[in-house]
């Protein structure tokens, strides 16, 4: 079987659809010889920032001197984008051999995120990773990732999403996430909504967990010289390598953590951390490709992350602001495009090759009733190229809406192959 049959067949597995619960993999796990146990975990779940926080507090680990794995989904381009160890992905052989292991052990109704899930843990122990970070996938409590038994929680803002899995309010969708949480290990809590937060401080002291909190235990601000956080330190002049305003609560979250892990046998000094947070890259997050029009990604796919991203948008200044548009059909369009819009003079609808891809031409008029000049781009190459004809050099092109959108837009100014299946 070729790499890229191994992958076919990998992606196949989205046949199983999601079926939250633990049991599939513990038993994958269990005939793999449980690696998951050698490794010291730290979990993160979330809505919104959990891959720049991930990123953040890899790239403080490697600083550091630790050799650390983060797994993270979905991929933009590549599948090996998933399994990273000191920011380096895993290598194309490695995703098959590794994979045929994974394959022949697995039960029958794996799914896709239970298998590449396994297949990280498989990856972490055999590199004798110090630590691995493990992005949750979607949930918490019934996430794939949750097996593993982790030395720390970080959990970022929860907001609405994946509704139909995790539950109708923001309490309930805390409830699901809050379920990563383990019994008596500490717990980072990032800013949060109040009803969110109430349900993820019930659930940590009910545990016995230490619970440390954005702006009551830590907490930064953005200064003349740069970003400044207070927690356990205080560190001044802070210049995270992650674009974006919004990232001084992911950064702040990162650097909470990392003083937890130094409390744990970790050694991260003041200057691990100023490197680890002014190293860290985080691909399709405010990411600038300098040109004429400039291009921004970031991967805004839901009201929360739209909001934060018009939040930082006065940072970029510019004539004319182009939105390169792309939605799941399944996702609240109204909510993500509402921060956006007002700020927009003209929007490029597009179609993200997935089969959940709202059509270009309802999204265009979609846009139009709500007074924006759109046009129906289709395909997010062809919408991308559309964008660029029509901006001038002093003009900003945005690519938001969905990771998928801006993970295709993103192949295609690298002029790199595109993996377009997801999990």
């Amino acid at each position: 079987m070729t790499y890229e049959e191994t992958l076919a067949h990998i992606y196949g597995l989205r046949r199983f659809g999601i079926r939250p619960g633990l049991e599939r993999v513990s038993s994958l796990l269990g005939r793999l010889g449980n690696p998951h146990d050698s490794l010291r975990v730290v979990h993160v779940a979330g809505t919104n920032g959990k891959g720049s926080t991930a990123a953040f507090l890899s790239s403080i680990l490697a600083a550091g001197g630790c050799r650390t794995g983060l797994f993270t989904s979905p991929h933009l381009i590549s599948f090996t984008e998933r399994f990273r160890i000191n920011g380096t992905e895993i290598d194309r052989g490695d995703v098959h051999r590794l994979a045929q292991r994974v394959m022949a052990a697995a039960p029958e109704g794996t799914t896709f995120f239970e298998l590449v899930t396994a297949l990280a843990l498989l990856h972490f122990a055999d590199a004798g990773v110090d630590c691995a970070i493990l992005e949750a996938g979607m949930g918490g409590g019934s996430d794939a990732t949750n097996v593993a038994s982790g030395m720390l929680t970080v959990i970022t803002p929860v907001a609405l999403d994946h509704s139909e899995w995790l539950g109708e309010t923001i309490a309930a969708i805390a409830r699901e996430k809050g379920g990563i949480i383990k019994a008596g290990r500490p717990v980072v809590l990032s800013e949060q909504p109040d009803e969110a937060g109430a349900v993820l401080v019930e659930r940590g002291r009910e545990l016995g967990c230490r619970l440390c909190r954005f702006d009551t235990d830590f907490t930064a601000q953005w200064g003349d010289a740069g970003l400044a956080y207070r927690g356990e330190r205080s560190l001044e002049g802070l210049t995270p390598g992650i674009g974006g305003r919004y990232q001084r609560v992911n950064a702040a979250t990162a650097l909470a953590a990392a003083e937890i892990l130094a409390d744990h046998g970790f050694t991260l000094g003041d200057g691990a951390l100023r490197r680890g947070i002014a190293e860290a890259r985080w691909p399709g997050r405010m990411e600038l490709f300098p040109g004429a029009p400039p291009i921004l990604l970031d991967g805004a796919h839901n009201p929360a992350g739209a909001r934060a991203l018009a939040g930082s948008l006065a940072d970029f200044p510019r004539r004319r602001l182009i939105l390169v548009t792309g939605i799941m059909g399944d996702k609240d369009a109204d909510g993500i495009l509402a921060p956006l819009l007002p700020l927009v003079d003209e929007v490029v609808a597009v179609t993200p090759a997935v089969e959940r891809g709202l059509a270009s031409d309802r999204l265009a008029s979609f846009c139009r009733e709500r007074g924006v000049a759109a046009t129906d781009g289709g395909a997010v190459s062809h919408g991308l190229g559309l964008a660029r004809q029509r901006g001038g050099s002093d003009d900003l092109i945005l690519v938001a809406g969905s990771l998928y959108t801006v993970g295709e837009a993103r192949a295609a100014l690298l002029s790199a192959s595109y993996e377009p299946f997801r999990g």
